[in-house]
């Protein structure tokens, strides 16, 4: 019998070891995983639950409304895309099929939240009236009457169509930031798609033969060389970590050499002859901008270049930002670390980070968090969420910002009455980049063009960044599509 009793025990034991570890798993899981699980886009009774209220409206920051939304029946409504294509990278899309994306995405909960009934029922409580009371029943109870709250962007319309119109059938992107905010004015990618027939979009993505890649937004998550733009990050470690670098004369006889087998030439084969810092700038010398980087040694202009967000995920407000890369090189690479000081080597960088990069020289060092949202409202206009501006840090002094404007400055006026007639009367300061890459087998592309800059040069409005995929020369391309954008910024 004791043999007997100490098996119970020994059974008991583990059964409610058992009960215990089961009661604790599904207490786990009903804390932490299912609520998870119940936001996860592929569980059907979210949409149906969502779909229970009338998606809310997306508008820009005068308040036009971008996007529609029309009930079909209880547990099914469309959502209408005002302007096609024109914003398809930044609003994304919603679809049952083809779940979220974009700010329909990060907004999804706040789209999809009636607020206005909490609302009414403060408002009730503060002024009790019976036909108060009635009516809010009566709202409860009909479902039509449910609509999500809305946002509003911090989008600008006229802005947003000029960038659009601006790049044209070219492939690229374009950024368009207020500095002193974190505000993005206008976000374009190009190829494009129409998200009011998404099911065509994905079938010629998945297709094989959309080479153009339309789905994927460039401006936040196309990856290329900088190119010369880099010059700006290559001059702000400089200023930090070279003394007397802004009275120094510089040699620069067209090549710069590394040893029997490696060299870095400027553009086109120029010399430039001697030289300051601020004409190296205006010339964008790959001899003076390649050996200050070799004097600044990989680990310092890594640095710098850390502190602008390479190799860091950059926080943002409705959206999310690829990292862009600055590589880890050893002494003995010396031909690679003169080229990163020109913007090329493995640097890989997004538009939107190069964006940041001119926003936060324009803002006197001061990087702010980029944000599409400026406030979330409920279906009677009321605020129900306020999105405030957020500092990221200081990158530079204030002192160094201004000497890196004053050079961006002398870049553009000395091509005003030239090529750049396009930059007249808005007091552009801008940086070009020819950015070389091959293809992938092995042989040279056309280069593609980028153009950062900001304007006006005192209390900067508008910062852009512009690249155009095989574009050739950013004196160009690029400079032309940044013009049009900062002309209409300012005349607004």
């Amino acid at each position: 019998m004791k043999d007997i009793s100490d098996s119970v025990k020994k059974v008991m034991i583990v059964f409610l070891f058992c009960f215990v570890a089961l009661i604790s798993y599904i207490a786990y899981f009903q804390v932490f995983k299912a609520p998870g699980i119940a936001e996860q886009q592929g569980n059907k009774r979210l949409w149906a639950e969502q779909n229970k209220v009338l998606r809310g409206t997306i508008y820009d920051r005068n308040q036009n409304a971008l996007t529609k939304s029309e009930r079909k029946d209880a547990l099914t409504q469309k959502r209408e895309y005002v302007y096609g294509d024109l914003y398809t990278h930044v609003l994304g899309y919603v679809d049952p099929v083809y779940k979220n994306a974009g700010l329909e995405a990060t907004y999804a909960k706040e789209l999809t939240t009636n607020s206005s009934s909490s609302n009414d029922l403060l408002s009730l409580i503060k002024d009790f009236s019976f036909d108060k009371f009635k009516d809010m029943f009566d709202n409860r109870k009909q479902e039509e009457n449910k609509v999500g709250n809305s946002i509003i962007t911090t989008l600008d319309a006229k802005i947003q169509k000029t960038a659009y119109d601006a790049l044209g059938n070219n492939k690229g992107a374009v950024v368009v930031l207020n500095p002193q905010t974190g505000e993005v004015l206008a976000m374009v990618s190009k190829p494009t798609y129409n998200p009011n027939d998404l099911e065509a979009a994905m079938k010629a993505a998945n297709s094989g033969s959309a080479d153009n890649t339309p789905l994927i937004n460039r401006a936040t998550a196309g990856l290329y060389p900088p190119g010369s733009t880099f010059k700006t990050v290559t001059l702000t470690s400089s200023l930090e970590n070279i003394s007397g670098i802004t009275t120094r004369t510089f040699q620069d006889d067209g090549k710069l050499v590394f040893n029997a087998k490696q060299s870095l030439s400027n553009s086109g084969g120029a010399a430039y002859g001697s030289l300051n810092l601020k004409d190296a700038f205006k010339v964008s010398s790959n001899v003076v901008f390649g050996g200050l980087a070799m004097e600044l040694g990989n680990d310092k202009l890594k640095q710098t270049a850390e502190k602008f967000g390479f190799n860091n995920t950059i926080e943002a407000n409705g959206f999310t930002i690829q990292k862009s890369q600055f590589p880890t090189l050893k002494s003995g690479e010396v031909g690679s670390i003169a080229q990163t000081g020109i913007g090329q080597s493995s640097i890989l960088a997004t538009p939107m980070q190069m964006a940041l990069v001119t926003s936060t020289i324009a803002n006197n060092g001061v990087m702010m968090e980029p944000k599409l949202v400026n406030k979330v409202i409920d279906k009677d206009g009321k605020t129900v969420k306020t999105i405030g501006t957020k500092t990221i840090k200081q990158v530079m002094p204030s002192s160094d910002a201004a000497t890196i404007k004053d050079y961006m400055k002398n870049l553009v006026d000395s091509k005003l009455n030239s090529s750049w007639g396009f930059f007249q009367g808005t007091d552009t300061c801008g940086k070009t980049g020819t950015a070389d890459y091959k293809l992938a087998n092995g042989q040279d592309a056309t280069p593609h063009s980028w153009f950062i800059g900001f304007a006006p040069q005192n209390n900067p409005q508008v910062a852009v960044a512009v690249i155009v995929e095989n574009g050739g020369y950013g004196a160009v391309a690029a400079a032309q599509v940044a013009g049009r954008v900062i002309q209409t910024s300012l005349s607004k």
